[in-house]
């Protein structure tokens, strides 16, 4: 009998349980490697409040927005996105849900996604009924050193508490927006 075959013989099989802890081991290692590179990843990429922001804002129906008013009772969402996005066809109809339950107040602002009659034709087409900013030129997203679409800030009190990038399910954004309102 050759050494390898005897170590073979020798070595206990693993159990289900052991099995079990060992796939629950790996699971949870690369989990939390992939969350820590998905921070560091969205917190590069995040927007930057700029040092004097544009706050007062006109929505594509011609409406005054007043972010710096918004943010003042409570967290304001502000959400970049664009109608040619991609992921932001999957973002979406979370924000929608959220400014449709009306505990937070939500802004968005369609980057280069053409003309006010566009964006409507866009909204209605698909059900939104978000307040919505037309940034026809992208001027308003450059301003705020936007990378990515889509791409979210948290307004409280006129300032910048959080910002985040990609996909956000509509439960992490009522987290932070609840602890954007409590810390």
């Amino acid at each position: 009998m050759t050494t390898d075959t005897k170590n073979k013989k020798d070595t206990p099989k693993k159990t289900p349980k052991q099995k079990g802890l060992s796939l629950l081991k790996s699971v949870l290692i690369y989990g939390f490697i992939f969350f820590v590179i998905y921070n560091a990843v969205n917190w590069w990429r995040q927007p930057v409040m700029p040092a004097n922001p544009q706050l007062q804002l006109i929505d594509y129906k011609g409406q005054n927005i007043d972010l710096s008013a918004m943010s003042q009772d409570k967290p304001t969402l502000v959400y970049f996105w664009g109608t040619w996005c991609p992921i932001c066809s999957i973002t979406s109809p979370a924000i929608n849900e959220l400014a449709n339950e009306n505990n937070y107040l939500v802004v968005s602002i369609a980057i280069k996604s053409g003309s006010d009659q566009k964006i409507h034709e866009y909204l209605n087409d698909h059900g939104y009924s978000f307040i919505t900013v037309n940034d026809q030129h992208g001027e308003i997203f450059a301003d705020w050193q936007g990378q990515v679409t889509p791409s979210y800030i948290i307004l409280k009190d006129n300032k910048m508490t959080q910002g985040l990038t990609g996909i956000q399910p509509l439960w992490s954004l009522k987290l932070r927006l609840w602890l954007s309102s409590t810390f």
